[in-house]
């Protein structure tokens, strides 16, 4: 779960971490006080996606000629295709030289990794395929700890002087702590500024939680670039993202969902979704149908499902308890294999289901039929 750049800074200002003075709106007449007050400033579009300055997503404004007609040119637009409903208006900085530093997990290893160059406000990836010695990597032991010892020490390798040395130190453990306390995925600063007269602020702001854990932090769950249905499968623990056809996709892992996608695709059919009940949802199988039958554009169901952590038996009485309630209300088709699908497939034909197949693309093919109106 991504969040809005003002979000994360909210956070930052919550653990310690500098930031700019800012002010979020919403309106083209919001903000002129602040601006007054604060200029020359920064206009940034609150979207979730980056590289927003080379999409021009981000302005200056120096008058409040230029503030009223960038704030009004961005507020409606849309960045990268997403579109900008919130505006962060912040006081520019004197930015002297840009930093970048972060934490994220390596997934291989198991680690938390802690990322620090003394070249910021670039793409963190390119800087390190350009330039590898630039980029400090320390991996963190999740139980041991990011110590100020080991900060100070990365700090040091980088080579900062020692007045910029210390606040990023400071700056890099109350990160850590942020990262830990809220689960993150990802939580960086790029650019860490260090102002000319020696501040170091957050210029901006990432923080990425895992979709896990979002659950704790409901304050955040509102991503408007989200469908209703998006909301509510991800209120539900579900993986779902909403597509603009008519056949609903259900499947137990992200793989085989793609895979589900482009049979579908191959013979003519247009996916309404893409769902995933699978490891430590595929006991949610009733819950998924109600979500995808919730889309009114959807005729048919596809559900395809290989059986191996999650078993397909119990995929089967989800579908089965859904169809007992009457949540089916559409022409259903079901490819099943695997753990469990011999169970599954009997519990599947008790409920009353007829359109059962062991090959997905034998399924597929039928399941495109009937979308069309086949019989």
């Amino acid at each position: 779960m991504k969040l809005f750049e003002y979000e994360a800074k909210k956070i930052f200002r919550e653990f310690g971490i500098p930031v700019s003075p800012y002010r979020v709106i919403s309106s083209p007449g919001e903000g002129l006080e602040f601006f007054r007050e604060n200029s020359p400033a920064v206009i940034k579009a609150q979207v979730l996606t980056g590289g927003r300055g080379k999409a021009g997503g981000i302005k200056t404004a120096s008058t409040e000629e230029e503030y009223l007609e960038k704030v009004s040119g961005l507020l409606g637009s849309a960045v990268k295709g997403f579109p900008v409903k919130k505006l962060l208006i912040e006081k520019k900085l004197d930015i002297r030289r840009e930093v970048y530093t972060g934490f994220g997990i390596d997934r291989l290893r198991g680690d938390i990794l802690f990322i620090l160059s003394a070249e910021g406000g670039v793409d963190i990836e390119e800087l390190a395929a350009r330039s590898p010695s630039l980029v400090i990597r320390k991996r963190i032991d999740i139980l041991e700890g990011f110590s100020p010892e080991r900060a100070s020490s990365a700090v040091k390798e980088a080579g900062f002087e020692a007045a910029e040395a210390e606040q990023i130190t400071d700056t890099a453990i109350k990160l850590y702590e942020l990262f830990i306390k809220f689960e993150c995925r990802l939580a960086e600063i790029n650019p860490l500024a260090v102002t000319s007269s020696g501040e170091v602020i957050a210029a901006d702001a990432r923080v990425d939680i895992y979709d896990e854990a979002a659950p704790g932090f409901p304050e955040f769950i509102k991503d408007e670039s989200e469908t209703e249905l998006e909301s509510r499968a991800r209120a539900a623990g579900l993986g779902y993202v909403q597509l603009s056809g008519n056949i609903g996709v259900i499947g137990n892992g992200a793989g085989l969902n793609m895979a589900t996608l482009d049979i579908l695709t191959h013979f003519g059919g247009r996916p309404a979704n893409f769902l995933e009940v699978s490891g430590r949802t595929y006991h949610k199988a009733s819950e998924a149908i109600d979500i995808v039958i919730s889309n009114p554009a959807v005729k048919v169901i596809f559900g395809n499902f290989f059986g191996c952590i999650s078993r397909c038996d119990v995929i089967a009485e989800g579908l089965a308890a859904a169809a007992a309630r009457g949540a089916v209300s559409v022409p259903m088709v079901i490819s099943m294999r695997g753990t469990g699908a011999e169970e599954g497939v009997e519990t599947l034909k008790k409920a009353g289901f007829r359109e059962i197949y062991s090959d997905d693309i034998e399924a597929g093919r039928r399941a495109a039929e009937l979308s069309r109106g086949g019989s």
